[in-house]
């Protein structure tokens, strides 16, 4: 990854397209989205950017390699995990309203997300993936329900600019990332990198919160238990829709056995 934050910023309107390749699911015959295609259409567009101004130096690359690596051993295995009771909340949306994730359920599974902020290409690709599997999620009365660190009005920006249908609420204390072991710090040094090239977290989440999750996905049954999830230290790495249907599949396929 040689490119620069702010040639993050400016190519999100471009993910949002590189996001709707097909994916064809198992026993599917409808394709959704492939998250991983995007990322490898939207690194081979970047790579060619490699070499501009706001690229990364080899110094600062270096940076962002030890702090993953730090970050890996202080989370080697983040998230909660299959089989455990998904912590209940409450958080406000883009217009401060409070989404309980209990009274949430009762309307069907949950499809947990956890990301970065709007500031993130990567997450954005992830967002945007998982809106244009909607139609196959809604097929299990299943809805997704994405957390940040940023502040509501960040994340009404960001569905001003995206249109993301689903809920974004703003863990603005930091609470629900902790319950579901993802929170983490970020270093003095990576956050230099960081404002170097145009991005001040601070902005994004309020003063003093220079925090952010390892992006995570977790899906939850109607009895708040965690049935399918995902979380990777590599914030590159994401659950892709295919892998969330056919846990909801499962899901289905337990609540007809009557388990």
């Amino acid at each position: 990854m040689q490119y620069g934050i702010r040639g993050y910023l400016s190519a999100i309107g471009s993910l949002l397209l590189l996001a709707t390749m097909p994916y064809a699911v198992a026993d599917n015959p409808v394709a959704v989205p492939s998250y991983a295609d995007a990322l490898k259409a939207y690194e081979a567009q970047q790579a060619k950017s490699a070499n501009s101004k706001d690229a990364f130096s080899a110094e600062e690359m270096a940076i962002m390699q030890r702090a993953q690596t730090a970050l890996a051993k202080r989370l080697p295995s983040p998230g909660l995990k299959v089989g455990d009771k998904a912590p209940d909340f409450s958080l406000p949306n883009v217009a401060g309203h409070p989404v309980q994730l209990s009274e949430e359920l009762q309307n069907g599974p949950v499809i947990l997300v956890f990301y970065r902020g709007a500031w993130c290409p990567f997450c954005n690709m992830h967002l945007h993936a998982l809106q244009k599997a909607e139609a196959e999620f809604a097929k299990y009365h299943a809805q997704v329900i994405a957390v940040t660190p940023q502040s509501p009005d960040k994340s009404a920006e960001q569905v001003k600019k995206t249109d993301y249908p689903f809920e974004i609420l703003s863990d603005v204390t930091s609470k629900v990332m902790k319950d579901y072991q993802l929170f983490y710090s970020v270093d003095a040094a990576l956050l230099a990198v960081y404002k170097k090239h145009g991005l001040n977290l601070e902005q994004f989440n309020g003063k003093g919160r220079n925090v952010l999750p390892v992006p995570g996905t977790f899906v939850i049954d109607t009895q708040g238990i965690i049935r399918a999830m995902h979380a990777d230290v590599d914030y590159k790495q994401r659950m892709e829709p295919a892998a969330i249907i056919a846990a909801l599949q499962q899901i289905a396929a337990n609540k007809s056995a009557g388990k």
